[in-house]
């Protein structure tokens, strides 16, 4: 029988072996990790579960929880991953099954940043679920009962983060997967007083910012040329509304005024483009209602009175992407823009091949699962970009991590938006690349981290000493991405010896 210590290194250096393995394939590995896998992992959730990975706060918690926190071994934590299951990508309300993304993004997060796998923790905040076959499932893991709500609701957050910021003061909290209609109130709760932000609002965002970017250097377009462009965004949930806030800003840092990128918008929801006459309205989406465009209009009836220059998708409904839309898409324009971003593969509201054939291969193509290349009848070739947050949250978070940032200002992410388009090469912009390449996640991520930490000493938000010396030393980029670098955590074997008696 082994000894325990040797038992406790032989697995330590199993786990070393795989992290080493994801790092080396990280473009095979991340869709196996992350979407579109995790979907269904999620959904076989309670019927796959073997271990506890991370932790599991409930309702039934409530004034337990600053003492629970203690029962996580660790005293140091860098990055927490939090979710409470109520919109688990385009399924919806999974409950504890939600836990799978906490797991998987903190996974991307030491593939792709270097963060230490010992210092990071998954947590899924059960407050039931409104998924009724879940609570009727007997396998069901989490509460068999409809969801909290209201001030109980906040509460249970409240208690929770409060419990987090007592044991780890300098983590950097994400939020992942909380419903449209908490998701923007929890960060306006937090965002000013801890280092937090929302993936699903800011840093798929910032991604799709960075894929216009993108797409307007394939065209030799400078990113002044944002303001130029038109957007029709289907979907007005936390998403679709954090990607069209994050575009207009970038609009009025460029130049425009308040109304001015207000006309470069128009937003849809289930009921079609929100515009005159529309009642209640949710709060993100109300600047965005045009008084000047009907209310309720279809898809191919929007593209052909506004003429976007870029159709952006949110909406979780597969196939939304109509071939006519398309084809309208590309009669209005050169290069239309075509961004299906909903996830998984299910839900995305077009394929690469659909819009290659609608537009005779003249589309720029993102999504928000893989798909392949495509080709059109013409012989023109569509590159199937992916506008991954994986692009954009591992840097933030290492870089906000490293300069033990605050708070996560909104430069922070714009800098990292701007900070994609200028690893593309030459040989990329051929291809129509408008992001990096998944392989090159680590340098992509170091690349990323700079510019954090640069719009963090810009805000006044840097708090970290040793960051804090580099910049007032004048360290240059290349000398800040080197010690970004040198604190990624890379696996190192340890030799396993078992000595004999002579």
């Amino acid at each position: 029988m082994l000894s325990a210590p040797l038992t406790i290194l032989r697995m330590e250096h199993r786990s070393r072996a795989l992290t080493q393995v994801v790092i080396d394939h990280v473009e095979e590995m991340a869709p196996i990790i992350y979407t579109p896998t995790v979907g269904e992992v999620c959904l076989q959730y309670s019927r796959l579960y073997r271990r506890a990975r991370g932790m599991f706060f409930s309702a039934d918690d409530v004034g337990d929880m600053h003492a629970m926190v203690y029962n996580w071994p660790s005293d140091r934590v860098d990055v927490i991953v939090l979710t409470d299951g109520s919109r688990i990508l385009g399924l919806g309300d999974l409950g504890v099954q939600g836990m799978g993304i906490p797991v998987g993004k903190l996974d991307l997060y030491v593939a792709g940043a270097g963060l230490h796998p010992k210092f990071v923790l998954p947590i899924c905040l059960d407050v039931g679920t409104d998924n009724a076959e879940l609570r009727e499932d007997p396998n069901y893991l989490g509460l068999a009962r409809p969801r909290m709500t209201g001030d109980a609701y906040y509460a249970a957050v409240d208690e929770l983060v409060s419990a987090l910021r007592a044991r780890w003061p300098n983590a950097l909290l994400q939020f992942e997967d909380f419903s449209t209609v908490h998701a923007l109130t929890l960060l306006e709760r937090y965002r000013n007083d801890m280092p937090t932000f929302n993936d699903d609002i800011q840093g798929t965002a910032a991604v799709v910012l960075a894929g216009i970017y993108g797409a307007l250097k394939v065209q030799d377009m400078p990113p002044s040329a944002i303001t130029k462009q038109r957007f029709l965004v289907c979907g007005a949930g936390s998403a679709g509304m954090g990607i069209t806030q994050a575009l207009f800003n970038a609009m009025k840092v460029h130049g425009l005024s308040h109304q001015e990128a207000l006309k470069n918008f128009v937003v849809m929801d289930v009921g079609g483009t929100i515009g005159k006459g529309r009642q209640g309205v949710d709060r993100a989406a109300a600047p965005f209602a045009r008084p000047d465009i009907p209310d309720g209009l279809h898809l191919e009836e929007a593209v052909q009175l506004f003429k976007p220059t870029a159709l952006l998708g949110l909406s979780t409904v597969h196939g939304l992407f109509s071939a006519e839309a398309l084809r309208l898409m590309g009669q209005v324009n050169k290069r239309p823009i075509i961004f299906p971003l909903s996830n998984p593969t299910s839900r995305s509201e077009c394929t690469c091949e659909e819009a290659a054939a609608a537009t005779d291969g003249r589309a720029i193509f993102a999504c928000g699962s893989p798909f392949p290349d495509a080709v059109s009848a013409s012989g023109r070739t569509v590159r199937a970009n992916q506008g991954n947050n994986f692009f954009i949250f591992p840097g933030v978070g290492l870089g906000a991590w490293l300069c033990g940032a605050s708070v996560v200002s909104d430069n922070m992410l714009t800098a990292a938006a701007e900070a994609l388009p200028k690893l593309l090469t030459p040989k990329d912009l051929e291809a129509c690349c408008i992001y990096p390449r998944v392989a090159d996640i680590r340098r992509v991520s170091a690349h990323v981290a700079v510019a954090v930490i640069r719009a963090a000493q810009a805000d006044g938000v840097l708090q970290d000493p040793d960051a804090r010396r580099r910049l007032q030393s004048g360290a240059d980029d290349e000398a800040l991405r080197e010690w970004v670098t040198s604190e990624m955590y890379t696996p190192a074997y340890v030799p396993l010896v078992v000595s004999t008696p002579k």
